[in-house]
């Protein structure tokens, strides 16, 4: 019984910091951003753009934009990041159609680039440690890292930079030049509330459920993992450790798995660079 409200807690409070998160993001875009015609990157930079060409609602396209890259991106990723990031995006979406009509802070283009990369960022760093998304783009990065040998965020860099460029025809340049300021502010932020943007974390899990947990992480993360023999430091008893490398993004998913089975396990979380056929993902059946 205290497992199972263990781990309604941890879904009710992943979707509530979700939804804080995507709060944050209408503030940034609606309060600071495109009152002011800079851009962020990724989906959401297209979906602002293509609102002040077409004169439609960005939360829109938003939605629209997001739908088809994060469908193709489904079976590669899992479902747990799937219905996160869909449920990140229409609360974005719902949270611009209702700030739409709400004044700018600031007239100053400076100071919005500055603020809305902030609160942009916060919000964006939010959600990715809750295991959602808001740019579908990085769902296709994470395909194409397995098929290309560039990482995710080269990928996701070319894609951002190909973006703000693109403002620079439809805002001016001056204004693709504050939104490369406001990028790379956001790009710091969510590495501040993220804790790292390392792709690749290697866990350690120390757990006597170690055997369910193992198979747990390769049914439902497609990830291989490995056993270690220990002995306890206090009492000098064997136990046994599992390691394991995965993505940033499926850290929330890794630690409901863990938890489900032992709410008392100890996850140790470090930054690795991972490469070889041993760490690329398996098919989840």
């Amino acid at each position: 019984m205290k497992s199972k409200l263990y781990k309604a807690y941890l879904v009710v409070s992943r979707f509530v910091f979700i939804i804080i998160g995507a709060a944050l993001v209408s503030i940034a875009l609606e309060i600071f951003l495109i009152p002011n015609k800079i851009v962020d990157g990724g989906v959401i930079g297209i979906s602002i753009m293509s609102s002040y060409l077409s004169g439609l609602p960005v939360g829109m396209f938003i939605v629209l934009l997001n739908f088809p890259f994060f469908y193709v991106g489904y079976k590669q990723i899992g479902k747990t990041f799937a219905i996160s990031t869909i449920f990140a995006v229409c609360c974005l979406s719902i949270g611009v159609t209702y700030l739409g009509p709400v004044p700018s802070l600031t007239n100053d283009v400076f100071l919005s680039s500055i603020f809305g990369g902030i609160i942009n960022g916060a919000g964006v760093g939010l959600i990715i440690r809750n295991g959602g998304s808001l740019d579908g783009t990085e769902a296709v990065a994470i395909i194409l890292d397995k098929r290309t040998s560039f990482s995710i965020g080269e990928i996701v860099m070319v894609f951002n930079l190909f973006i703000l460029s693109a403002a620079g025809f439809v805002y001016g340049w001056d204004r693709a030049m504050y939104s490369l300021i406001t990028y790379f502010i956001a790009y710091k932020v969510i590495d501040i509330v993220v804790e790292g943007l390392d792709e690749s974390k290697g866990v350690f899990i120390i757990s006597e459920a170690y055997e369910d947990i193992s198979e747990a992480l390769i049914a439902r993360l497609g990830r291989g993992v490995t056993l270690l023999d220990g002995h306890g430091g206090y009492k000098g008893l064997p136990t046994n450790v599992i390691y394991v490398v995965v993505s940033r993004i499926e850290l929330a998913k890794l630690k409901g798995i863990v938890h489900g089975f032992d709410e008392n396990a100890l996850i140790t979380i470090h930054s690795v660079e991972a490469s070889g056929k041993r760490y690329k993902k398996k098919a989840i059946h």
